[in-house]
């Protein structure tokens, strides 16, 4: 359970906080026409006559975007019905040219289903939490206004209309701002690793209606509002947070929440009120008379079943399993594009712990450094691997991989060629590194008797020492030994 509360005038009170995310499906074509769905296009070049409701068109459904929807509802473990209906939702808006969007409401595709957000202490998320979602329906999108295009006029863009949406319903289950970050980062990676959605919050193809309310502890849900179309983890934080507090105030102070959509002003960082709250009956829904009902059969669902991939949580217990510590799993395996990198890597022989140890620490830092995503590495997942097989069997040492790495980032060449050709290879030659020790006790006399009077951390000074004169290229095992000798 979350700690977290707001702090009034009247004691604490609790946040309740569900959410819809509206993830846009990975499809080449919109939900029932063949028009395009790229990113991007010029205004109205992606319409076809039924996404512009032209009369006597036909809506025909996209078997893909149906697909994905199941997989997506399999990889939460939902409840997947074979049968299901679409609605008629009926509302104008100038960007709407149908006068109603095709969704679901009474049958929808997928049912109960859940994912579980992992426990983060310093978030405030004491413990790992399933966090339930009602239903998943299929449902196309609207268009969009252009206000910035004439002084005294809107225009239309179309290209969105028709596009197929996935609205993946919470239960009210959340209860702080970290916990809905964390789910709604999950529920981007589960999307990203399956496959349905690209999970791009920035291009609008995966946004989140927030709903908070608040309550004094054990009592009653309160009356909540929506903010719409919030499209970053960050953003949706920052709504929760503000609206818990600004309910918070507003009952103390003797007013009421009213039930409401609004909208969120990333640049004042505040939500204001857009519109009151519709509830279902005001939309008129009825079954859509244009389209049958969908009817899944066993082979199209085992084929669905078949196609999906190992999965965040899975990937995880892997990885832990192979000894790779919880820190360096999440890490690892919060993107897909980092866990496929790493499995590659593992594939071409590197061993998991060191291996994981090295790709969040110098290669994520390199590429966070360069300002480069993994998927655009320099180093390929088989040069890494060469690499760290170049320090496991003693060839180089850790400080000169470091070297190889920065060479290998510039250059592109394979570690091997690198090592071999700028003479880094790892000495275990005793007599050079027993002549060095000699000089550096010789030189170090002082410290020497401090040593053996018990000062034992000088130890570390010695071996520092050796390997500077060494360049590096010492056996760090065989320096320890001979410096233990010397020393006595």
């Amino acid at each position: 359970m979350s700690d977290y509360r707001i702090k009034g005038e009247t004691g604490e009170w609790e946040v309740v906080i569900g959410l819809e995310v509206h993830a846009q499906v990975t499809s080449n074509a919109k939900l029932f026409s063949g028009a395009a769905t790229a990113f991007g296009a010029e205004p109205n070049t992606q319409v076809s006559l039924i996404d512009a409701a032209m009369p006597g068109m036909l809506p025909v459904p996209n078997r893909e975007c149906i697909r994905q929807a199941v997989r997506t509802g399999m990889a939460i473990e939902a409840q997947i019905n074979k049968w299901s209906r679409f609605d008629r939702k009926n509302y104008f808006y100038a960007d709407l040219p149908q006068g109603y969007q095709i969704s679901q409401l009474y049958h929808p595709l997928v049912g109960e289903g859940s994912l579980t957000i992992a426990a983060d202490e310093k978030a405030g998320i004491p413990a790992d939490k399933a966090i339930g979602v009602e239903r998943i329906h299929v449902e196309q999108d609207a268009g969009k206004l252009m206000h910035d295009q004439h002084p005294t006029m809107s225009y239309v863009d179309l290209n969105r209309s028709g596009v197929a949406l996935m609205e993946i319903v919470s239960r009210p289950d959340m209860r702080s701002p970290a916990e809905a970050g964390a789910y709604v980062r999950k529920l981007r990676s589960i999307l990203r690793y399956v496959g349905s959605c690209d999970g791009n919050m920035e291009e609008g193809s995966m946004r989140a209606d927030v709903n908070v309310s608040v309550r004094k502890p054990g009592d009653e849900f309160g009356t909540r509002t929506e903010t719409k179309n919030v499209n970053s983890v960050r953003f949706v934080m920052a709504v929760i947070e503000g609206e818990a507090k600004r309910q918070v105030e507003l009952i103390e102070s003797g007013g009421t929440v009213v039930q409401e959509t609004r909208l969120y002003d990333p640049d004042r960082n505040e939500t204001r009120s857009m519109r009151s709250k519709e509830d279902a009956h005001d939309y008129r829904y009825f079954p859509d008379p244009d389209l049958l009902p969908l009817e899944l059969d066993d082979a199209f669902l085992a084929e669905c079943r078949a196609s999906l991939p190992e999965l965040p949580d899975a990937k995880r217990a892997r990885y832990l399993a192979a000894g790779i510590s919880p820190y360096n799993a999440d890490v690892l395996t919060a993107e897909v594009e980092a866990a496929r990198w790493f499995d590659t890597l593992l594939d071409a022989g590197a061993k998991p712990v060191a291996a994981a140890n090295w790709v969040t620490s110098e290669l994520f830092g390199a590429l966070n450094r360069m300002g480069r995503d993994i998927s655009d590495s320099p180093v390929s997942p088989a040069h890494a691997a060469e690499l760290l097989g170049l320090v496991a069997d003693g060839t180089i040492s850790g400080t000169i991989a470091k070297q190889v790495f920065e060479k290998m980032l510039e250059s592109g060449d394979a570690a091997g060629v690198i090592v071999e050709r700028d003479g880094l290879k790892q000495t275990s030659d005793t007599g050079a590194i027993e002549a060095e020790i000699a000089k550096i006790l010789t030189a170090n006399a002082d410290k020497v008797e401090q040593y053996k009077g018990g000062k034992e951390a000088l130890f570390g000074f010695f071996v520092g020492q050796t390997m500077k004169a060494m360049q590096g290229k010492a056996n760090p095992q065989v320096v320890n030994e001979l410096l233990k000798k010397a020393l006595g």
